[in-house]
């Protein structure tokens, strides 16, 4: 059975792995999911840590588990520019060319230090489009009932009705999905409330919203069967 590491930024998005991702993965064939931080320690608020320490720690796993699966989760609002294809994304048309372009230069430059043997199937890189918070978007009441603000639900609604997706929500300073939601709810906490929304909200309406987030968890369902060689 195939084992999954899910490289992930802050402490929300790893208990969001082991709640929710966790329990629905082991159905296609993972002995196991578990998520890893790659986040700074150091900033009280998370923080992405530059590239090449974030591919050390994927690298090193990858070669020292030869049957495992990596993956990484992260946002691509405050994704520092030394990470492959970061800085040429803005140029890109759509929001989810902007994510691919960064997944496929990450996958490239992960497979380039491994090398031609390396099946690259073992890495799924996902960017979040535009940060965790914009998955909470895909049901703005069930969103505002998850964080005991149910008379934020109709303020939500209107953000979320401003865009095709919760995956376009923007990711300027002002108007990143996590910077909409701390305007309404100054109070908001990303840990408590982010994960308990997004149980609230539950997995399939997510993917039913989210595009870009549903074909990442696509692929991870497929690679169990896929790399049944490597077990």
């Amino acid at each position: 059975m195939a084992r999954l590491l899910v490289h992930v930024e802050g402490q929300t998005e790893e208990t969001f792995v082991s709640e929710v991702l966790g329990e629905h993965l082991t159905q296609f064939g993972y002995e196991f999911v578990s998520a890893r931080l790659v986040g700074n320690p150091r900033m009280k608020r998370g923080g992405i840590r530059p590239w090449l320490g974030v591919r050390r720690d994927i690298l090193r796993h990858l070669k020292e588990d030869h049957s495992a699966i990596a993956a990484i989760m992260v946002d691509y609002y405050g994704l520092p520019h030394d990470w492959p294809g970061r800085a040429e994304a803005p140029s890109r048309n759509s929001t989810s060319e902007k994510a691919e372009h960064v997944e496929s230069a990450l996958l490239d430059d992960i497979a380039t230090e491994l090398g031609p043997r390396f099946d690259q199937r073992r890495f799924a890189p996902l960017v979040m489009m535009h940060e965790f918070e914009a998955l909470l978007f895909s049901n703005p009441d069930r969103f505002a009932q998850g964080i005991g603000r149910c008379d934020l639900a109709a303020d939500l609604r209107m953000i979320r009705q401003g865009f095709a997706s919760p995956e376009d929500i923007n990711d300027s300073v002002e108007t990143a999905p996590s910077k909409r939601i701390e305007g309404l709810f100054p109070g908001y906490e990303k840990p408590l409330f982010g994960v308990i929304a997004a149980m609230e909200i539950g997995l399939p309406t997510m993917r039913q919203e989210c595009p870009h987030f549903n074909n990442w968890l696509e692929r991870l369902e497929s690679l169990p069967a896929e790399c049944s060689h490597l077990t």
